[in-house]
């Protein structure tokens, strides 16, 4: 055994995967998001989005007049996280509402919330919101905008996810590989 190759070939798997994770926060960092990319698990955004297509996410501030917010139109497409689910939700915004701030403690910022629903749904998001709560908060909730996306590219992660065999079969092929030059 060359312990001089081995040490070489585990620094280049160390660095393909850090590299990926470098470039998945930088594009996080560049959308404003914690998650710029999400692939989409369920039918409810029929026939905008199909089960597999791969979302790419933006969040940046936009301005408005003379507020610096967050703003979500009615109409866009927005994936948003709660605390009850593990996984982020694909839906259109159908109703906005805006609070003013209070010009008395010098907050000058407006609030903006959203009332979701998916397009292949026949009701609104209110039940997926949680317990008491009626509208989704963009600064708190939003993990971002709609802005393209890739038809069925990402399928082959919702496989993987569903077949929990599979799974550790593909890692070890992926680690076998990076093995094997």
């Amino acid at each position: 055994m060359n312990i001089r190759k081995d040490l070489i070939q585990l620094i280049q798997i160390c660095s393909v995967f850090s590299g990926a994770f470098m470039a998945w926060n930088l594009l996080g960092l560049i959308c404003n998001t914690p998650s710029p990319i999400t692939v989409v698990i369920s039918g409810s955004m029929e026939p905008a989005f199909q089960r597999g297509d791969i979302l790419f996410l933006y969040n940046r501030k936009q301005k408005n007049d003379e507020l610096d917010l967050e703003i979500q139109n009615v109409g866009d497409i927005v994936v948003y996280n709660l605390d009850n689910r593990e996984i982020p939700i694909v839906h259109r915004v159908i109703n906005e509402y805006q609070i003013p701030g209070d010009k008395k403690k010098k907050k000058n910022q407006s609030k903006q919330y959203l009332l979701t629903k998916g397009d292949n749904n026949n009701i609104h998001d209110v039940s997926l919101y949680g317990r008491g709560k009626k509208y989704l908060n963009t600064s708190r909730d939003i993990l971002g905008t709609v802005k393209f996306y890739i038809p069925q590219l990402g399928y082959l992660t919702i496989w993987i996810n569903e077949n929990p065999k599979f799974q550790k079969v593909f890692y070890a092929g992926l680690i076998l590989m990076s093995l094997f030059e």
